[in-house]
């Protein structure tokens, strides 16, 4: 489908400078980056804050572009083409993970202190909800935040957190009562050079392996009471607000990376000879692919869909859900069809489809598993 039924020429030319950056700054460092299990998100950060990619649809004031919402999908789009998912992943973490909240709920103290040198690139940024025993079930963490005259006082852990080795500040949800129910937790922006702050260890994990994801800390942490987000009591409800941007980022890359995967397989079908013809002539195998497409173009249709809701002012939240069910479970079949298609070559790590087939695994399960999606979209259906 034409983009110019969704994109204009300004957007085109955004797309165009991500792309370039993914090209020159980017993708040559990814082999390595994937061999540290690091990449160096502040040199990183720096340069993107610096093109405005950090901040595309947050106000001027606080070191944004102050775009719209077609301009984020096209930063998405083009993130997607990094050749690992590590690196999207904190940046999405950056745009769209741990600085929603402080914009839409901060104090202008906060904005300037925390949000804006997120989008510049002076401060990498975490978002620290994740528990050892609370992950998609977010009612159930236990890390505490008790007011102690103009300090909270923070004790607890936290899992799982990318860019946790290296946060300068985490957006972090805590309970601040024991009392049951929905208003008995708080975020707040957690700078990580007070004492009482530890890293337990860096995670080692399966994929996304240029990614740092870190076990987190509390120990009688004292946080200024300012650093609360929003109003005490109402940090879950402004959590769930938040998951929102949070799972619109993951799913371009859902319908990216699928295109990119069967571009791999494609091509590799193409030159595999296989009782004397190529892999491609293969009817099952060209069904198998035609299916995945009509389905990797519906869920990008979708997507804008979301974007058309998003800039009428609508609420998204079932769409949404939708989209990022349907991308886990798309990409999930798509890397291991691909890698079939690969045969004894996709097990090889030299191989890109390796890589891919190792990092799309989190989509079905980071950000809301699909077990998660499904209850939301049928509570949402009225079931």
């Amino acid at each position: 489908m034409a983009k110019s039924l969704y994109f204009n020429k300004e957007h085109d030319l955004v797309r165009k400078a991500v792309r370039d950056f993914v090209n020159k700054e980017i993708n040559p460092h990814v082999d390595e980056w994937e061999e540290k299990g690091i990449a160096p998100l502040h040199d990183i950060f720096k340069k993107m804050g610096e093109l405005g990619f950090l901040g595309i649809r947050y106000p001027e004031k606080w070191g944004g572009e102050d775009l719209d919402y077609w301009h984020e999908v096209v930063v998405l789009e083009e993130c997607a083409r990094i050749d690992c998912g590590g690196v999207p992943m904190a940046m999405a973490v950056q745009s769209n993970m741990a600085t929603p909240a402080i914009n839409d709920f901060g104090s202008d103290y906060l904005k300037e202190t925390y949000l804006k040198p997120a989008l510049k690139g002076d401060m990498v940024a975490a978002i620290a909800v994740t528990e050892p025993d609370a992950g998609s079930d977010v009612a159930a963490l236990k890390t505490f935040a008790k007011k102690e005259g103009d300090h909270y006082v923070i004790n607890g852990s936290k899992t799982f957190i990318t860019n946790g080795t290296q946060a300068d500040f985490l957006t972090l949800l805590a309970r601040t009562s024991d009392d049951p129910g929905y208003h008995s937790y708080s975020l707040f922006a957690v700078p990580t050079d007070l004492p009482g702050f530890s890293i337990s260890k860096k995670l080692d994990k399966l994929g996304m392996r240029s990614s740092d994801t870190a076990e987190l800390f509390f120990d009688d942490m004292k946080v200024p009471a300012k650093n609360l987000i929003g109003v005490e009591g109402e940090g879950f409800i402004h959590q769930m607000m938040q998951f929102q941007h949070e799972r619109f980022s993951i799913i371009p890359m859902a319908y990216v990376w699928s295109r990119r995967m069967i571009d791999l397989a494609v091509e590799y079908a193409k030159n595999r000879i296989v009782f004397g013809k190529p892999l491609i002539k293969k009817q099952v195998i060209r069904h198998r692919i035609a299916g995945w497409l009509t389905e990797i173009e519906c869920l990008q249709q979708l997507t804008y869909h979301i974007v058309r809701m998003k800039m009428a002012g609508q609420d998204a939240s079932k769409e949404i859900s939708m989209a990022k069910l349907k991308g886990g479970e798309l990409l999930t079949q798509v890397a291991d069809g691909c890698l079939q298609i690969h045969g004894g070559m996709g097990l090889m790590n030299e191989t890109r489809i390796s890589r891919m087939y190792r990092d799309c695994r989190l989509m079905a399960i980071g950000g809301g598993a699909n077990e998660v999606m499904s209850d939301v979209i049928a509570n949402f259906s009225g079931l």
